[in-house]
């Protein structure tokens, strides 16, 4: 009995697995067909960014959620081109720049631009952290921190799913 459990039970979390990636390995049909430049990202209400992102990307990119270490797409994939943020399409990191950090997530050890992400300092769970967010839409990407390799020394640790990836030959 026990072991049926078991099994219904890893069954059923394999599946949640598949389809939260399977989600987050869609190109944002929301961006197909747009001039994404000339759109007002910030104005975007709750309810249109609910109508048009996955369960999961709402959660993480508009409330600051994060995925679990280990889990999203881009933590081991390694192709060139440019990561965009799922949510308005700005280019925010380039393939050049991702190294693996160990931690569970994409890690760059630097923007795509200096313009490309905003910083928010971040006291939630009772310490003191840099939050980044795409400069354009607001949405929540992750966190810097200081222990990334050079030249820079900084670690942008960002949750797959606020990303898509784009080839790009450099």
């Amino acid at each position: 009995m026990l072991a049926r459990c078991f099994a219904a039970c890893a069954l059923v979390f394999a599946l949640i697995v598949c389809d939260s990636r399977a989600q987050e390995e869609q190109h944002p049909s929301h961006l197909d067909g747009i001039n994404a430049d000339n759109i007002d990202w910030k104005s975007k209400t709750e309810d249109y960014w609910h109508s048009v992102l996955s369960r999961k990307r709402f959660n993480i990119c508009r409330k600051g959620g994060t995925e679990f270490p280990h889990t999203g797409k881009y933590n081991s994939f390694y192709e060139e081109g440019i990561y965009k943020c799922s949510s308005c399409g700005l280019a925010l990191f380039s393939s050049k720049h991702k190294y693996n950090s160990h931690t569970g997530w994409p890690s760059f050890w630097r923007s795509i631009s200096r313009d490309a992400v905003g910083y928010k300092p971040d006291r939630s769970y009772g310490m003191m952290t840099t939050e980044i967010v795409c400069s354009r839409c607001g949405a929540h990407l992750g966190h810097v921190f200081n222990d990334g390799p050079e030249p820079t020394g900084k670690r942008y640790c960002v949750n797959s799913v606020c990303l898509f990836h784009e080839r790009r030959n450099f």
